[in-house]
């Protein structure tokens, strides 16, 4: 009987010692992310910075993509990004009627373009993008004609 006094008192002790100790290691790293996909973005990076450009510029292009061309006298085109070096990255055409809404935004492209290529000290090829020379509906898709077109 004394033996039981001694080794209740004992067990009480241990399974609360596991109960504690059990609970007080679930709550440990709780600010840190479970996942690295849950990691939060680094702001300060090229990839990041990349990654919001390529986004302003899918969202400038599926805009325009999604209008129907049947008059191009309707359309008309910008310099879209900058190289390094000078001169557009490439060329957009949208109709006249999303200028006053799309302009700003393919200014904006444009300005974040070249910060970007000042800030991370970006190379291009230099080659020249020639501006289209005229425009033309096809199927109901707006085409640039630029002088080496067929």
């Amino acid at each position: 009987m004394k033996k039981i006094h001694v080794y209740f008192p004992v067990l009480a002790l241990c399974t609360t010692l596991f109960i504690v100790s059990c609970n007080s290691s679930k709550n440990l790293n709780t600010n840190l992310p479970i996942d690295i996909a849950d990691r939060p973005a680094n702001e300060d990076s090229q990839k990041y910075d990349q990654a919001q450009l390529d986004k302003l510029k899918a969202s400038i292009e599926s805009e325009v993509s999604g209008e129907k061309c049947t008059d191009a006298n309707e359309w008309t085109f910008s310099p879209m990004g900058i190289k390094s070096c000078g001169g557009p990255q490439q060329y957009i055409a949208y109709p006249k009627e999303l200028e006053t809404s799309i302009l700003p935004r393919i200014n904006e492209y444009t300005d974040k373009v070249r910060i970007f290529n000042e800030k991370y000290n970006v190379t291009s090829d230099c080659t020249v993008v020639p501006p289209p020379t005229s425009l033309k509906c096809v199927h109901g898709k707006i085409r640039m004609i630029t002088a080496d077109s067929n």
